[in-house]
This record gives C-alpha cells, sequence and structure tokens, in this order.
C-alpha cells in the first residue's frame, strides 16, 4: 500500500547531498554532522528500495536511479522558492530582491542607471548584481542563483527552458587618450592602423576573432599589439597612453578624456540579449524587466 507520510527532511537532505557532491561538503554548508546526513539518505534509500548514490573513495556519485529522483526534486524545489518569493514580493514591492547577472563592461553602461532608478522607486527591494563569464551566469540562472542575464551573443545554452531574447546592438570603436602623443591624423582606414601600438580584446574572444575577420580581409599585419580580457582594462591602458584601444563606443560616450579615431570600415556590433527562465521569475525581476530593459517583455 502506497505510503503518503513524506518525509521531506530526508528529500531535502537528498537534495543538498546531490546539489553539493559530497556529504562531507553537504555537511559544511548546511552546518550538520556527517554521520546524521548519512544516516537520513541511507532511511532513504531503505523506505524507496532503490540506491541513490554510489559510494567513492572520493566521494558519492548518483546512481541512475538517484539521477531520476533528483529531477524531481530539484523541480519541486525551485517551484517552492518561486512561490515563497512570489507571496514575498507583493504588487507594490515593498519587499523582495532581484539578482541580476551582467558582465561589467556591459552592466557599466546598460544596466546601472535603471538599477539607480528601479532603487529610488523600490528601496526596499534587494538588488545584487554578479558579473563573471557566461557560462559561469547560465549555470548561476539555472540554478537560480539569478533571476535574469544581460548579455552579448553568443550565448550558448543546453537547456530548452531558458529563453534567449534579442534587445539592442551596440557599436565597438578604436579610441585614443585626448592626450596622446600618437599622431592619429593620418589614420583614415583600418589598414592605417597597424603601424600603431593596439590594444585589443584577448584572442579566441567571439569580439576579437570578429575583429581579426576584418583585419584579415583588409591584409591588416599586427606588430605592436597588447592583449587585455575586460573593455575596463583596456580603457586603463588607452588612458595611460600605451596605445590605440578597441572597446564598446557606449562606454566610453561621456569620458572627455578619450576620443574616438575615425575609421571608414564598419566596425562588428555587439548584440544585447535578455536570458532567462520564463516559469522562474518573480513579480520583482519581471517588473524591472517591464519598466527598464524591455518595455515589449510579456510574462
Amino acid at each position: 500500500m502506497y505510503n503518503s507520510n513524506i518525509n521531506l527532511n530526508l528529500y531535502k537532505t537528498f537534495y543538498e547531498v546531490a546539489k553539493y557532491g559530497s556529504i562531507s561538503e553537504a555537511a559544511k554548508k548546511t552546518y550538520t554532522s556527517q554521520p546524521a546526513l548519512s544516516k537520513s539518505i541511507k532511511k532513504l534509500e531503505q523506505d524507496l528500495g532503490v540506491q541513490l548514490f554510489y559510494r567513492k573513495l572520493d566521494g558519492i556519485e548518483l546512481t541512475d536511479k538517484g539521477k531520476e529522483l533528483l529531477f524531481y526534486i530539484e523541480e519541486a524545489y525551485n517551484n517552492l522558492i518561486i512561490a515563497e518569493r512570489n507571496l514575498l514580493e507583493s504588487e507594490n514591492l515593498e519587499k523582495g530582491k532581484i539578482t541580476i547577472g551582467v558582465p561589467s563592461q556591459i552592466g557599466t553602461f546598460y544596466v546601472f542607471d535603471s538599477v539607480s532608478k528601479f532603487h529610488e522607486l523600490y528601496p526596499n527591494i534587494e538588488i545584487t548584481i554578479i558579473s563573471s563569464s557566461t557560462d559561469s551566469l547560465l549555470k548561476k540562472l539555472e540554478t537560480h542563483e539569478i533571476d535574469f542575464i544581460i548579455d552579448s551573443s553568443p550565448i550558448n545554452i543546453s537547456s530548452d527552458q531558458v529563453i534567449v531574447k534579442p534587445l539592442t546592438n551596440v557599436n565597438n570603436c578604436f579610441v585614443v587618450s585626448s592626450d596622446s602623443k600618437l599622431d592619429i591624423s593620418n589614420i583614415q582606414s583600418i589598414k592605417d592602423l597597424e603601424n600603431y601600438p593596439l590594444i585589443l580584446p584577448i584572442p579566441a574572444t567571439f569580439n576579437r576573432k570578429a575583429l581579426d575577420n576584418i583585419f584579415d580581409k583588409n591584409e591588416v599585419n599586427l606588430s605592436n599589439v597588447m592583449n587585455i580580457h575586460t573593455s575596463e582594462m583596456i580603457i586603463g591602458a588607452v588612458k595611460r597612453n600605451l596605445g590605440i584601444g578597441y572597446v564598446i563606443e557606449d562606454l566610453i560616450k561621456d569620458d572627455n578624456t578619450i576620443v574616438k579615431v575615425d575609421i571608414k570600415e564598419i566596425l562588428p556590433q555587439i548584440q544585447i540579449n535578455l536570458v532567462y527562465v520564463k516559469k522562474y521569475l518573480t513579480t520583482a525581476p519581471t517588473k524591472f524587466i517591464k519598466m527598464f530593459i524591455d518595455s515589449k517583455f510579456s510574462e
């Protein structure tokens, strides 16, 4: 006969151990003793009549039955989190939270002003901004550590629940310090840049690959290049007169210490996207998106 007396604590323990991939790690994170966690896992396995974990020297691993159970437990756990948040985040937004994932070079010009305005309107909403790589942000989105992502293409997703919605395109440009000793008066085309020190995004990034295609097409031979990972550091290097930098134009539009180097070629654009899981958006992040990110957004 089916037993409907479900012990939710056992399933919570299973979820925590599966999530952290280790009984010892789960014990640290949940402030619970390892023997207590082990006892709960053993009890759950006995109740279900299946083995949920393989015990190994270096930790544990989910069995096929364990993976099947985790699928349902994770879905239920996520639904509980969303239900709780929706109940807490009333329509007038007197309490609640928003966690946004955005790379720093995009957040600087695309998100910060909106965050400031939203905070003025709803000061009791806790706002967190996380900056990381696209892959890391996607993982955090799927585990509900963040509500939505604002990031540039390409967005490589593995889940059919994750929606990628194009928002806008932004331009790249070459820039130099306003007090630079470099004579840029003779620069008219991208070919002319090969005679100057350049500060570029690191090779193999999407932005750099698109630029390298333009260089190849115009037979530009680079000989004096500094490769830097972030736009902020590229701008910092430009301000220290280390060369001509390549950055998103919006990052320097209000900076009178930097001037744009005009060339005739059309440079690659960057597509900015909204990335989210529709069913996990609660009241506060949905309101923020509608007000400041995408007026045509629908739940």
